[in-house]
């Protein structure tokens, strides 16, 4: 009879990288939306490095983990980064002078009210993982539904603020929830709370 061996590959959990990732980009845009820094210019790069290629790095360790909730979160952001930067770039003419002009900047409405749907659904699983997930995922719907309002020009002013307040806000909890899976499991016990899940929704 064949002996079969198994070899089992130790992944380490990509939550920390992801979450700082997402910090990072959510804190440069929005100092642009609230006027600090001006132009995208040098948004993009941050967009392609840490809120894209940061995450999607934690998107397919997470597959390794089978981890569907982390997949899918760190995945669909990080292509949303991607997505930004390229549009980012034809406005700033990277691809010709053609499609900057043919760029309608209300097509960005649509694709944050996409994004605000599926961040409906995915804030609906964050509140069995843990509770400073839950908060930034509050802030991700709150972030979307600012920049689908301000892209159509409803409310601009008070809709763009909610925008930049929301993003801000998803920075700084994203580095506290990058710091506690970092130092969480450097250390071996609780040395930053998480938040235990709500519980209301499982079995």
């Amino acid at each position: 009879m064949k002996e079969i061996n198994y070899v089992k590959h130790e992944v380490a959990d990509p939550s920390a990288l992801g979450l700082l990732g997402l910090a990072i980009v959510t804190l440069v845009a929005s100092a642009n939306k609230f006027g600090i820094v001006s132009g995208v210019s040098l948004v993009v790069p941050w967009a392609v490095f840490l809120g894209a290629f940061v995450q999607l790095i934690a998107c397919l360790n997470d597959i390794k983990h089978g981890n569907v909730f982390g997949t899918t979160a760190f995945g669909g952001y990080a292509f949303f980064w991607f997505g930004m930067a390229m549009s980012w770039m034809i406005q700033l003419g990277v691809f010709g002078e053609g499609m900057k002009a043919a760029a309608d900047p209300k097509a960005f409405a649509f694709v944050f009210l996409g994004y605000l749907i599926f961040t409906i659904y995915m804030t609906i699983g964050a509140i069995e993982t843990n509770k400073t997930l839950l908060i930034i995922f509050i802030f991700i719907d709150l972030l979307f539904l600012g920049l689908t309002l301000s892209s159509l020009g409803i409310a601009y002013h008070a809709t763009h603020l909610l925008a930049a307040i929301a993003e801000l806000s998803i920075a700084l909890f994203s580095f506290y929830g990058s710091a506690a899976n970092v130092l969480n499991k450097t250390f071996g016990r609780e040395f930053l709370p998480l938040g235990k899940p709500l519980g209301i929704l499982k079995k």
